[in-house]
């Protein structure tokens, strides 16, 4: 082979090895860009319309709510009871005194106890005796108004344990008071020894002198 075609060929091999080396490399770009992720107009669509997360909407949802729980956190509190609502026999300091008059009675004493004020009902309390739980009856056939307890006020009702001439009855010193049959924490009162005969009690009073019982 002469020294010019020897060039020739030398030179053909180049450009075809070039040739080649370039098609490769295409080759190589266009795999790795097949393989790498695309982001579709639908996609970008979507992740511009997320909520930021300093707006009010997650602002709220990071709270744990709107915060209407909040109101149940409110209340009256220190265990008072709202405003008129009806007394407990525990909401209540009690105490008791023999009276003489109208053949003789105990008289039931009763005050709101410091930070509460509730509602007497115009009606006479419950008032039991014994183990039998022996019942008094009305001593007053009409209602009164009824009386809110709060601070110095003070109510009073009268016991007649006894409106029977006959002699016999239960001999007793302690007596069951409540606000109502409701009521679910009545209390005991000690009273001197008493004898109990069909016992009648009358309606809350703010006066002791009307909370006298007749026989």
């Amino acid at each position: 082979m002469s020294g010019n075609r020897r060039k020739a060929f030398l030179a053909t091999t180049v450009l075809v090895g070039g040739a080649m080396l370039l098609t490769a490399c295409q080759d190589t770009d266009a795999g790795a860009d097949a393989g790498a992720p695309q982001t579709s107009p639908s996609a970008t669509a979507a992740a511009g319309s997320a909520t930021p997360s300093g707006s009010p909407a997650a602002t709220a949802g990071a709270s744990g709510g709107t915060g209407k729980d909040n109101k149940n956190g409110g209340g009256t509190g220190g265990g008072q009871k709202p405003v008129g609502q009806v007394c407990g026999a525990n909401d209540i300091s009690w105490s008791t005194k023999s009276e003489t008059q109208a053949g003789g009675y105990i008289l039931v004493v009763a005050k709101a106890k410091p930070g509460i004020s509730c509602t007497l009902p115009a009606v006479h309390p419950t008032v039991a005796f014994g183990s039998d739980g022996t019942e008094a009856g009305p001593a007053e056939q009409s209602a009164d108004k009824q009386i809110t307890l709060s601070g110095e006020t003070t109510a009073y009702a009268g016991v007649n344990p006894k409106t029977t001439s006959a002699n016999g009855g239960k001999e007793l010193d302690t007596i069951i008071v409540a606000i109502g049959h409701d009521d679910p924490e009545p209390v005991s009162l000690p009273v001197a020894t008493i004898t109990v005969d069909k016992p009648v009690v009358t309606n809350w009073h703010t006066s002791p002198k009307d909370a006298v019982p007749s026989r």
